[in-house]
């Protein structure tokens, strides 16, 4: 899934966790130099690059390019420093955890294409794939940092490993973590249907919701936001129980 890159700039203009200022991004040319050395870059990040240039995940600095690092590039040896990312053994390391070591490295993909993220383990070199996309590396940092681990329920963690929420032509918005917790807030959802999360709404006066406890936490519902109360699924219609097939095909 593409990452929603309105809903990926609300996101770092609002977490507390990133740090980072439009205007500071790095020139086309300076990135095109770099993907002719390590292959293309992952769209969530190269746009990044070019919105933002440079930043911090909890303090720590995200790894960027440079254009002063052109030596660096044609490094002999196993790894390149590209100015903050460190090409080792085909993965592309742009983030590194000061507090367990852990390194994150994007899996190479195609040009166009999302690079998966995965966590390096410091001792034994293993792998464990934790986001889909640099987007929904940011959202699952940003959400765990916010008290929602990985998300409300299995299937929109799923979604926040490859974006921060959807926006949709027809209305349909879906929250990220910057959001959601707020939106319930505001609705009193936790008071008026226990058990639910509301995930998104329909800019109609409808909002979409899904249990967050249950075995039944694959289903989402509509409902209006004025009759919220008791069990969402009594009162409201059931739309799917594929979240992200269903975002992917538009939310027919």
């Amino acid at each position: 899934m593409h990452s929603d890159l309105v809903l990926l700039r609300e996101l770092i203009d609002g977490s507390p966790l990133i740090g980072a200022a439009p205007g500071r991004g790095k020139p086309e040319a300076v990135i095109v130099r770099v993907e002719a050395e390590v292959g293309a870059l992952a769209p969530s990040y190269r746009w990044w690059l070019r919105e933002y240039g440079e930043g911090t995940l909890g303090g720590v600095e995200i790894g960027t390019v440079r254009a002063d690092r052109w030596d660096d590039l044609t490094a002999d040896g196993e790894c390149a420093d590209l100015g903050g990312l460190w090409l080792s053994e085909g993965r592309l390391t742009f983030f590194a955890d000061q507090d367990g070591g852990e390194r994150y490295a994007f899996v190479p993909g195609g040009a166009g294409q999302e690079h998966p993220v995965v966590r390096l383990d410091p001792l034994n070199g293993e792998e464990e794939r934790v986001a889909e996309s640099f987007a929904g590396f940011l959202a699952v940092w940003t959400a765990r940092a916010l008290g929602l681990r990985d998300g409300p329920n299995p299937s929109v963690a799923r979604l926040w490993r490859s974006t921060p929420g959807v926006s949709l032509p027809n209305g349909v918005l879906i929250h990220g973590p910057h959001t959601l917790r707020e939106r319930n807030e505001t609705f009193e959802i936790g008071r008026y249907a226990p058990g639910w999360t509301l995930v998104g709404d329909d800019s109609g006066g409808s909002g979409f919701f899904m249990r967050h406890h249950g075995r039944d936490r694959s289903s989402v519902y509509r409902l209006g936001l004025g009759a919220v109360g008791g069990d969402v699924a009594e009162y409201g219609e059931r739309v799917t129980d594929d979240l992200m097939g269903w975002v992917a095909a538009g939310c027919p």
